[in-house]
């Protein structure tokens, strides 16, 4: 995975605060939220977090990335397409399984753009991901994945995605 410096002693500043918060208050929730980055950078970490959530099973992650509406669409590369979220949650239980397990990703030639008044972002890359299930391995590789987000209450949600193979 591609990480800028400055993001990595972001994330580090920040899973250090959730440790120590963690430690100290087991029952309260901590919510941190980091000011100063723009758009492009708060886009790319939704659109990280898609596949970031696998490794550790946060689904609160992974839901929180996502339209959590009728308006979500999913097309993958198998010719699923999924309309609405709650098509989404339908697939939960297949990834909670412990007989799937997510071991990295990587998103390579990331594209940003955004409507002029910076309330809709669209974007291209080529994803890698790394799974195994059954202890097999079952990767998307060489994958691309295109998508729409819309900034919604101040937070960046993919509201539409499709993964495709070249062909």
């Amino acid at each position: 995975m591609e990480m800028k410096n400055g993001k990595i002693m972001i994330g580090s500043f920040c899973l250090v605060f959730l440790l120590v918060m963690g430690c100290n208050q087991e029952q309260k929730k901590v919510t941190v939220q980091i000011t100063g980055l723009n758009d492009t950078d708060l886009v790319e970490q939704v659109i990280r977090n898609v596949f970031a959530w696998a490794e550790n099973k946060d689904f609160d992650l992974f839901y929180g990335s996502l339209a959590n509406d009728s308006d979500f669409i999913s097309v993958t590369p198998y010719e699923r397409v999924k309309f609405g979220f709650s098509a989404v949650r339908e697939d939960s239980a297949f990834w909670a399984d412990p007989a799937f397990k997510a071991v990295g990703y990587d998103i390579s030639d990331l594209r940003i753009r955004f409507s002029g008044d910076k309330t809709v972002a669209w974007f291209y890359c080529v994803l890698n991901d790394f799974n195994t299930l059954n202890d097999e391995p079952a990767n998307w590789l060489n994958a691309r994945w295109t998508g729409v987000l819309e900034k919604r209450n101040g937070q960046w949600v993919v509201v539409q995605q499709h993964f495709s193979w070249a062909r």
